[in-house]
């Protein structure tokens, strides 16, 4: 899942976008019968686990409206631990520094010893190390307080991805879906770029995206998610269970 390093940029998904074809991965033309064909299958998918979707994204909007502040630190953490590695890895590491009572008292050197499930150990312990002081440091604004008074989910979600080390758009609105926040932006990891190819809503996978790029892409993925009638997370979640089999987090 390596999407994780993009230029910030500030705007809104408005700009009109059909099919977007970028500079990097390969071509991957797609015949109007296939295009058609995998539209019906996303639909029987996710008619099939709608149920399962809406009760996962319910344990999401729980987590806002009766969590802690740690709560909201242990997402945002999984979500730091996602690029490149995968979400049940994540979670497992995650595990393993709550046992260990690392999350909230443990150095980065600590951190690292317990991150060997995810790429990248040293540069992600950092980046929790970096997130907790500036959540959980002296007259800092919780985390409660600090994604507080937005006037929208992107607004949000561009404000956790600039400021936020480790957090490109993709692990923002992971964050922001995973504590309830935000349902309505899009997690464009590799298993959901790819499908959006099959779908002939994308040229190519990029290698990796500018912000300006992520936020065009992210266009098509809402307008795709209206045309056929299933709301943003559904779609994400769909999209996911068809590539993987699995419906987690």
């Amino acid at each position: 899942m390596k999407m994780s390093t993009m230029k910030k940029t500030t705007l809104n998904p408005s700009e009109k976008t059909e099919v977007v074809r970028l500079p990097h991965g390969t071509d991957n033309p797609v015949e109007k019968d296939e295009i058609l064909d995998l539209e019906e299958n996303i639909v029987k998918a996710h008619a099939r686990i709608q149920g399962r979707i809406e009760e996962r994204l319910s344990c999401f909007r729980k987590i806002w409206e009766q969590g802690s502040d740690r709560d909201l630190f242990s997402e945002l953490v999984f979500c730091l631990l996602t690029p490149s590695s995968r979400a049940r890895s994540a979670s497992r590491a995650l595990e393993q520094l709550t046992q260990k009572d690392l999350l909230f008292n443990g150095s980065a050197e600590q951190i690292a010893e317990y991150l060997n499930l995810v790429r990248f150990r040293y540069r992600k312990s950092r980046f929790i190390v970096e997130a907790r002081g500036r959540f959980f440091g002296p007259a800092t604004a919780s985390i409660r307080q600090a994604l507080m008074g937005f006037d929208s989910g992107f607004e949000r979600r561009n404000w956790c991805a600039e400021n936020i080390s480790g957090m490109g758009y993709k692990e923002a609105s992971h964050f922001l879906r995973n504590v309830g926040l935000d349902e309505k932006t899009a997690i464009l990891d590799r298993h959901i770029l790819r499908k959006m190819c099959s779908a002939g809503l994308l040229g190519s996978v990029p290698g990796s995206m500018t912000g300006r790029q992520y936020i065009r892409i992210e266009k098509c993925f809402l307008d795709y998610s209206k045309r056929i009638g299933i709301p943003a997370a559904h779609l994400d979640f769909t999209l996911w269970f068809m590539a993987t089999g699995d419906l987690y987090k």
